[in-house]
């Protein structure tokens, strides 16, 4: 196992070397050449630092002081989202110069002045001023949900859902103020938190004091959580457990709970939490051996899969994240290619499915081609 991920660490960090190396001769040819006084063995050594400034970060937080390895992180990070948009700038400049060399024509010529090289730095660096904006302005989308089924107790309820808030190095307790704040207003009935509500470490939600601020929601029919990758990636998993509980959070782990006698809430552990705990979770089929049919069927399952077995079993509602919705222009037709849905609502038949692009972000802070957002549910019990 060990051999395998070295293996695949090994081939992504010369992937990712040589991609940075095109970069940086692009950027060098372009822009750097015409700047007096550059040398370019400074320009080379600044810019390999700002290359790994991400992966030093994150390694060097336990005996660097936090400053450093926090600014390292936070620099890292925005150069991976720049690493794309330069790619994607550079390589389609290289493929018109082709053309137009073939064609007889001079386009594009990184040589003739610092014109092509300004034109690459002011585009990304307009893209990534726009993608912050987008990450830290969050929406509210809305949805209307019949489900066939009598509330007993209530005949409809107001929902918000958010996903993937990825608290820790990255998203602090500023944006779970912002969060809550914002959930408030919507005046929720329940709330839904269907995974990566921690990224990996749960350091940053204890030292920020972060549980104060989740207590700040008090929705008359509670909060209820699962598991996503993310928690179980960083090792900590119940530990987090634990203080989302201490939060008022009810963590559900391959559990189902009956809500005011009206309705169940169904939260399935991660697919991918047997990687990490070496467990496999319950089947759908399991979970609902002891809950009542004929009352409405919620389910939280992080990574929307297994949408025609969750159908089958007669689910009426499954909200889930994961995706980002791709988080990076055009990331999006990734996963628009590997989930039946990586966004919004669908309908087949009884059964719907909601997946949120998520409120934070994982890696960069920035968000191309879809905010961030919050989720509210109006749903009627018929």
């Amino acid at each position: 196992m060990n051999l395998v991920f070295f293996a695949v660490f090994g081939v992504i960090l010369i992937i990712y070397s040589f991609l940075n190396y095109y970069i940086g001769l692009r950027v060098w040819q372009s822009l750097g050449i015409f700047v007096p006084f550059l040398n370019s063995r400074v320009y080379w050594s600044f810019f390999w630092l700002l290359v790994f400034a991400y992966i030093i970060g994150r390694v060097s937080k336990n005996f660097l002081p936090y400053a450093v390895s926090y600014s390292l992180t936070q620099v890292g990070s925005y150069w991976l989202a720049a690493m794309v948009y330069f790619t994607m700038a550079y390589l389609l400049i290289d493929i018109v110069s082709f053309l137009g060399k073939k064609a007889g024509i001079n386009l594009l010529d990184f040589k003739a002045g610092p014109g092509v090289g300004i034109a690459v730095l002011l585009f990304v660096v307009g893209v990534i001023l726009f993608g912050s904006w987008s990450a830290r302005s969050p929406r509210n989308v809305e949805y209307d949900v019949m489900i066939n089924k009598p509330g007993n107790k209530v005949n409809s309820i107001n929902v918000v859902m958010v996903s993937d808030i990825h608290l820790g190095t990255i998203i602090h307790n500023g944006r779970l103020v912002n969060m809550v704040n914002r959930i408030n207003e919507l005046n929720p009935d329940i709330i839904l938190l269907p995974g990566d509500v921690i990224d990996e470490n749960i350091q940053y939600f204890i030292e920020q004091n972060m549980s104060e601020t989740f207590s700040r929601l008090n929705p008359p029919l509670g909060i209820y959580a699962v598991m996503g990758n993310h928690e179980y990636i960083g090792g900590h998993a119940d530990e987090i457990a634990v203080h989302l509980a201490e939060a008022g959070v009810v963590v559900l782990r391959d559990e189902v709970v009956l809500v005011n006698d009206s309705f169940y809430i169904i939260g399935r552990e991660d697919r991918d939490s047997q990687r990490f705990t070496g467990q496999s979770r319950k089947s759908i089929k399991e979970l609902m051996a002891h809950v009542d049919p004929s009352l409405p069927l919620i389910l939280l399952d992080h990574q929307p899969n297994n949408l025609s077995e969750h159908k089958k079993a007669g689910i009426d509602l499954q909200v889930s994240g994961h995706t980002h919705r791709g988080q990076l222009f055009p990331f999006h037709l990734i996963t628009g290619r590997i989930f039946e849905i990586d966004w919004g609502h669908l309908q087949d038949g009884d059964y719907n499915i909601i997946v949120s692009s998520g409120y934070g972000t994982w890696g960069p802070p920035i968000r191309v081609g879809h905010r961030s957002e919050i989720v509210k549910i109006n749903i009627q019990f018929q």
